[in-house]
């Protein structure tokens, strides 16, 4: 029961540190959320290039992988393995591979979010 709470309590922590880290860069930049998405990806990727991220992840578990730098890390990761089996093309492909299923889910959820809902356009 213990160790299931300090579990709770690592994501906790680590997903909400991230996110946190998120809105005070909305807050106090100019940068619009894409933007600091991709910086947020590319973190990920760069953090997960180098495998640092994968201790992170063995230590958060969902708190790390969850948030958009974990799906960062896991293109990087299968853009290695990737390049390590097929070269070049697998180099290519291996990141997408790897993240496929959340990929899916992603568009599968957006489609169906979209078909149940009404879009309003945003009032200036």
């Amino acid at each position: 029961m213990i160790t299931s709470l300090l579990m709770y309590l690592k994501v906790l922590l680590v997903g909400g540190t991230i996110c946190m880290i998120g809105e005070i860069i909305i807050i106090t930049t100019k940068l619009t959320p894409a933007r600091i998405l991709v910086v947020f990806l590319m973190i990920g990727a760069v953090l997960g290039g180098f495998n640092v991220y994968q201790y992170i992840i063995e230590w958060a578990g969902a708190g790390a992988t969850i948030p958009i730098t974990g799906f960062g890390a896991g293109l990087a990761r299968g853009a290695i393995i990737g390049a390590k089996t097929n070269g070049l093309f697998g180099a290519l492909g291996g990141g997408l591979i790897a993240t496929s299923v959340g990929i899916a889910v992603s568009i599968g959820l957006s489609y169906l979010i979209a078909f149940f809902t009404n879009s309003k356009t945003k009032k200036n």
